[in-house]
């Protein structure tokens, strides 16, 4: 398939998956008419790189949804003034838009071999710098940040990853909610952080966020 085709289908993923969907803010659409998705999943999967689902790109991972990642920096309203740490790097696609959109991402992934891809889908990118780690304790040496972005879904959010968001920071993610995935933002004031959900989103499970069972006998 020609690179002029792969164009056609982010352009075709824009207009029927975005803006039908409250992905409005025409930063976000430009930055994400900016990257070629397709060079961030495996060679096998180009072809589905702007479908409506996140695209396997092993590791027991997948890269988030187009949409579910458009509602979320729809929602985030970053500016070049922000310090954004990703939650999720995944192979670097949602950091590759982020740098268009922010001063600066720290994108932290806890698979050590996506981690490599990211830097190497990312190698030129003066902005964006790429970090291995637990997903659910962030990366506290370049905190605080403006705003966290969790890339996809997850059933809580820890409190060491709100401990360093700056103050009035926020924190971006699908959060499941009573069973149902929302889209939300939370707002730092002092210690605490306050959501906002908004309506039903699906998405990507980022790993490293599960809530711990609890058993009866």
């Amino acid at each position: 398939m020609g690179h002029e085709n792969f164009k056609e289908m982010r352009k075709a993923m824009i207009v029927s998956q975005l803006r039908t969907s409250d992905v409005n803010d025409h930063r976000v659409i430009a930055a994400i008419n900016n990257v070629a998705r397709e060079d961030f999943v495996p060679a096998a999967s180009r072809s589905v790189a702007y479908s409506d689902r996140g695209v396997s790109v092993g590791e027991g991972r997948a890269l988030n949804a187009p949409l579910a990642t458009g509602r979320l920096l729809n929602v985030a309203q970053l500016t070049q003034d922000d310090k954004v740490l990703l939650i999720g790097a995944a192979t670097g696609y949602t950091a590759a838009v982020l740098a268009q959109l922010a001063g600066s991402v720290v994108a932290l992934e806890q698979s050590d071999a996506l981690a490599v891809t990211a830097k190497n889908n990312l190698d030129g990118i003066d902005n964006v710098q790429v970090e291995t780690g637990a997903h659910a304790d962030g990366f506290a040496v370049a905190s605080p940040y403006s705003v966290i972005i969790i890339d996809g879904v997850v059933e809580q959010v820890p409190a060491t990853l709100v401990n360093q968001l700056s103050a009035n920071g926020r924190l971006v993610a699908v959060i499941m909610d009573k069973g149902v995935p929302r889209l939300a933002i939370g707002y730092k004031v002092g210690n605490t952080i306050s959501y906002q959900y908004f309506a039903d989103c699906g998405g990507t499970v980022v790993p490293g966020f599960e809530r711990v069972k609890n058993f009866s006998f």
